[in-house]
């Protein structure tokens, strides 16, 4: 999952990665600027009375497991609601209860407008190079999918060449990744609907900017490698699935094919499969130099993976297994002459760049870029120069090397904050990153790694001046002594009055995915409100590298949550916050987060954002992607791991007789990632417990899923529900500016 969408699949680091540097202060400190502090001690204004909440069936359902008898009454609502009249019912009745108060709410209206016009500037991807052209996306603001553009050069003229708000009236199929071919003649795009995370393959004339006869479905979780010579690509696919059908399947048998250009794909060649080891996923990559054919076998979601290479000089050449077994991290970084470059673990716990000589697949791996004492979580080659990214204290530092292995010095940066991207091929010494912070929105930049000269390609008008708002970076210290980093950000007004104040508190910690400086239109409309924002660095996540990570994975996880309430503990103790201003949110691995520390310390929330979230942690591995995610939850059917999983389960650890907080569960009905079955039956749990007057809705998105190809209006709906939720019950006052 990322911070705002995916479940753990960070993709391959080798081509791009990114970089968090951050300092004690992202804002300028100048002088605060007069804006009226509207947030502080305010009385809420009333609202109409808390929503009758639909009857909800319960079943005795009670399975007994390793000895302990565990009633599940709403199994029911595993159902898909788009297939099950009666899940479909109790869906709509209860998005009918939550919509209608929700629209209820006191400057809802004025926080959407807000939104929508932090939200209304250009805004650009970053660049693919392919041939003499480069490829991006562009949206002018408030389009709801962002088009796909192509220029002839850096200076060349912009032409649309993909625009897929024609895709559906109501903004509901997106374009989800593209790739074009090596010499920039064809592209490959993925259409999604409903933001599922099935994809239907779709192949463009670039020159002509029509799409070709071919279709290619039952494509899930898939990376796509042209060959250099631009007759065809490799992907991935699940053989005989079913986007709609298949929701809520475990995934199993994913495979490998080229599909031939100008071919259906029932005439596909099988490349790799492993369907004696079903629950593996395999990634693709065309080496740099042509040559190979690499194929990436994970069992999760992190970097531990066997290696695969095919010869595609010598295409009767059988496979061969490059690295065997899963204990040790590979990622691809470029072709050295007859030698592949990767990123791996073996033999380094803290990192190291290596050569492998496919002639020579039993020879030893040979040291290119030795370990440190930091630990190596990136690495590009562009050029003649390799571009490392390293764990560094407080964050990543980014520096270039030659290819020798020596260093060169830092990688040139606008700032501090969050840099991402830096693909790029040998021989061609062109890179492009995106830059953001908290209070800046992103901005895409040109690096010449042989000159380091750097140049500004794409950068937004801002309707807001970031000289208005204050960065900080603190530490709180959890039960076990672990210091734990969170960033504060505030007007700067309201950090002079140095009063308590409503605050949302934002966190993951999972899968090794770093929370950072990234700008937020949603979050910063809070905080031009006269909120806070804080932002915690929890363990699990990837802020401080595997010993971070592991820390709060598996038999650890408490930690993560121990983390979190250290935190919120420490916003009351230091007087950011009062007594009844602090409101949670989490998004997927995050939404776990926020439904377990609800239960385990409901006293210290005013309200709570669980979104998209994992709730129950008995059953998470029977659903589409859910088996992938047992390297960082545990595996259920395990005693050790199950007895760990069921202490914390937010589905299992309701407990009545005590006040909640405020409790808004958002979902999408086609979430095929985390299936919306974790959000019903924890909120129709919620409902059935007394757990005080407080309400505790459930808001599902028609149409939408785990996050990706959402659309815009969307988007922004979604967040004034949730944001004016929070507002309402933590004393935040929204006022028209």
């Amino acid at each position: 999952m990322s911070q705002r969408s995916v479940h753990g699949f960070r993709g391959a680091l080798s081509c791009a990665f990114a970089l968090f540097l951050a300092g004690p202060a992202l804002a300028s400190e100048s002088e605060a600027p007069s804006l009226g502090i509207a947030a502080l001690a305010v009385a809420r204004p009333p609202l109409p009375a808390a929503p009758v909440y639909p009857q909800t069936r319960r079943d005795d359902v009670v399975e007994t497991l390793f000895g302990l008898p565990v009633a599940d009454p709403y199994r029911w609502l595993e159902k898909d609601a788009r297939d099950d009249a009666e899940v479909a019912d109790w869906v709509a009745r209860e998005d009918d209860a939550a919509r209608a108060y929700l629209a209820a709410l006191p400057g809802r209206d004025i926080l959407r407008a807000r939104m929508a016009a932090l939200f209304d500037h250009p805004r650009s991807g970053l660049p693919k190079k392919a041939g003499a052209q480069y490829f991006y996306t562009r949206n002018s603001g408030l389009q709801n999918q962002a088009p796909l553009y192509v220029r002839a050069g850096l200076a060349g003229t912009e032409r649309l060449l993909l625009d897929p708000n024609g895709f559906s009236p109501d903004g509901t199929r997106a374009l989800a990744q593209w790739e074009p071919s090596i010499d920039g003649r064809h592209l490959v795009y993925a259409v999604q609907a409903a933001g599922s995370d099935w994809r239907t393959l779709h192949i463009l004339d670039v020159e002509t900017g029509r799409t070709l006869d071919e279709r290619l479905g039952a494509v899930k979780f898939s990376t796509i490698a042209w060959r250099h010579d631009g007759r065809g690509f490799f992907y991935a696919r699940f053989d005989g699935r079913d986007g709609a059908a298949a929701q809520q399947e475990a995934l199993a048998d994913q495979r490998i094919y080229f599909h031939a250009l100008g071919t259906p794909q029932a005439q596909d060649r099988l490349i790799f499969a492993t369907p004696e080891r079903g629950a593996l996923r395999h990634d693709v990559r065309v080496t740099d130099d042509g040559r190979w054919l690499l194929i990436r076998s994970l069992r999760g979601t992190d970097e531990r993976a066997e290696l695969t290479l095919l010869s595609l000089t010598h295409p009767s050449a059988a496979p061969f297994r490059l690295v065997a077994g899963f204990a040790t991290r590979w990622a691809y970084v470029g072709s050295l002459g007859d030698r592949l470059l990767f990123r791996t673990d073996a033999g380094a716990p803290q990192g190291r760049i290596v050569t492998v000589d496919p002639a020579r697949p039993r020879a030893r791996p040979r040291s290119l870029v030795a370990e440190q004492a930091r630990e190596l979580v990136g690495a590009s080659l562009v050029g003649e120069r390799l571009i490392l990214a390293y764990l560094d204290g407080d964050g990543v530092s980014a520096e270039l090397a030659d290819l020798a292995g020596r260093s060169l010095g830092p990688v040139p940066l606008p700032g501090l904050g969050t840099a991402a991207g830096f693909a790029g091929r040998g021989g061609d010494p062109e890179t492009f990153f995106r830059f953001s912070d908290f209070t800046t929105p992103e901005s895409i930049y040109r690096l010449d790694v042989a000159t380091g000269e750097l140049m500004l390609f794409a950068q937004p008008d801002l309707p807001f001046d970031p000289a208005d708002f204050l960065t900080e970076r603190l530490f709180a210290t959890s039960k076990d002594g672990t210091r734990v980093p969170l960033y504060l950000v505030r007007r700067k007004d309201v950090a002079a009055a140095g009063q308590p104040a409503p605050t949302l508190l934002y966190g993951y910690g999972g899968f090794n995915h770093p929370i950072t400086p990234r700008f937020s239109p949603t979050q910063l409309a809070w905080v031009e409100q006269g909120g806070t924002l804080a932002m915690a660095s929890l363990r699990g996540g990837g802020e401080f590298g595997r010993a971070w990570h592991e820390a709060g994975s598996g038999a650890y996880k408490q930690n993560v949550f121990d983390d979190f309430i250290a935190v919120a503990e420490y916003l009351k103790a230091q007087g950011y916050t009062g007594a009844d201003q602090l409101a949670i949110e989490g998004r997927s691995n995050g939404g776990l987060l926020v439904g377990a520390v609800v239960n385990q310390r409901p006293d210290l929330f005013a309200a709570a954002l669980p979104t998209v979230g994992v709730m129950d942690m008995l059953r998470f591995d029977r659903f589409t992607a859910g088996r992938y995610w047992i390297g960082d939850y545990g595996d259920p059917s395990q005693e050790a791991d199950f007895r760990n999983l069921l202490a914390y389960s937010p589905y299992h650890n309701i407990a009545g007789g005590r006040d909640y907080p405020a409790i808004l569960v958002s979902t999408g009905d086609s979430d095929d990632r985390v299936v919306p079955a974790h959000s019903f039956k924890y909120a129709a749990a919620l409902q059935h417990a007394d757990l005080g007057v407080r309400p505790r809705l459930l808001r599902v998105d028609r149409d939408a899923g785990h996050g990706p190809g959402k659309s815009i209006g969307r988007m922004i709906d979604e967040a004034a529900d949730l944001y004016s939720f929070i507002a309402y019950w933590t004393g935040l006052r929204i006022d028209a500016k």
